[in-house]
């Protein structure tokens, strides 16, 4: 089970070259308050991030709750920058006192907040106009939200229905009405690939370029590249069709304001089994990105904690190997 589960169906496609945008920067620990880790890992060229989807599980199941992730992430990961999933405060994104609180947290503590990931607020790519512009209308709130907690970035999806040219002129308008928004907050809207036509990174990068927006960007995630399953749905059957993962990267780092590190099951050397993790820093480091890097753990074979720290040691390891 995972978040992608509450995002609706799409299919694939393909676009050309891209040139980069100018990037938006993300927000800087205060000055004194950077923690051991950061300190440990300064010899990076990024910054490691927790993305609460780690922890769905422990969330989902009433075990933590989300005004405790800043400090579970600081506390028991050594990790001082997080990245929000909006499902798990879907009802306080207006509510001013639950934020404050959750920013007082964080600026205690010394952490950074990141982004928020935005589910379940419509189709940005929907055939019918109104039904975008109500749907980019839904993600407001969470701009807002983003704003105030010292965000950089909103992350969406761009999802509809429609051959991949129609999906990709309907995913640029809902896009850019959004994108429009945020610009007046300095927030960043960056699409993740999710499944799909988004999880190929030639389609996705044009849908951007057509956007032509300088804080309307990617979310490169090193797994999601499912382009077509056998059912149609987007997580439940079985995948038929793949996107390499390693172009798809290197095709969406033009326009990256973050880096998700999706990381599943572990070999005996501390390897990701699924994902290159050597191949795909490289890949980032060569597009000149030095923001932050997400772990975002989604393996059935060890428990959260344990991954969490697996994926962490990873990135730490072939990110000082790299240099």
């Amino acid at each position: 089970m995972n978040r992608e589960h509450f995002i609706k169906t799409l299919g694939l496609a393909s676009a050309g070259m891209l040139i980069a945008p100018s990037i938006i920067t993300g927000c800087a620990p205060k000055s004194g308050q950077d923690s051991a880790a950061t300190a440990e890992t300064g010899n990076l060229f990024f910054k490691i991030s927790l993305a609460q989807w780690s922890l769905h599980k422990a969330l989902k199941a009433g075990q933590i709750k989300n005004m405790d992730f800043p400090s579970i992430a600081k506390n028991e990961y050594g990790i001082d920058a997080v990245e929000y999933v909006n499902q798990f405060f879907q009802d306080k994104a207006t509510d001013q006192t639950y934020l404050t609180e959750l920013k007082t947290r964080c600026s205690d503590l010394g952490v950074t907040s990141v982004l928020i990931m935005c589910d379940d607020e419509g189709e940005l790519a929907n055939a019918d106009a109104a039904v975008r512009k109500k749907s980019a209308e839904n993600h407001f709130k969470w701009v807002d939200a983003a704003k105030f907690l010292g965000c950089h970035s909103i992350r969406v999806n761009c999802f509809g229905t429609g051959t991949a040219e129609d999906v990709a002129k309907q995913g640029a308008d809902g896009l850019h009405i959004l994108s429009e928004y945020a610009l007046q907050s300095n927030i960043n809207v960056i699409v993740e690939n999710h499944g799909g036509y988004s999880s190929d990174g030639q389609w996705l990068s044009s849908v951007i370029k057509s956007v032509n927006m300088s804080n309307c960007g990617i979310l490169p995630d090193f797994g999601n590249f499912c382009t077509r399953r056998e059912k149609g749905d987007m997580w439940e059957s079985p995948c038929l069709e793949w996107y390499d993962r390693y172009k798809g990267v290197e095709e969406m780092m033009p326009y990256a304001k973050g880096v998700s590190a999706k990381s599943y099951t572990f070999d005996e050397t501390g390897n990701c089994r699924e994902v290159d993790f050597e191949r795909m820093l490289r890949i980032v480091k060569a597009a000149g990105y030095t923001g932050h890097i997400g772990i975002e753990f989604e393996g059935e074979d060890m428990p959260e904690p344990d991954g969490i720290r697996a994926t962490k040691k990873l990135l730490e390891t072939v990110g000082k190997k790299i240099g």
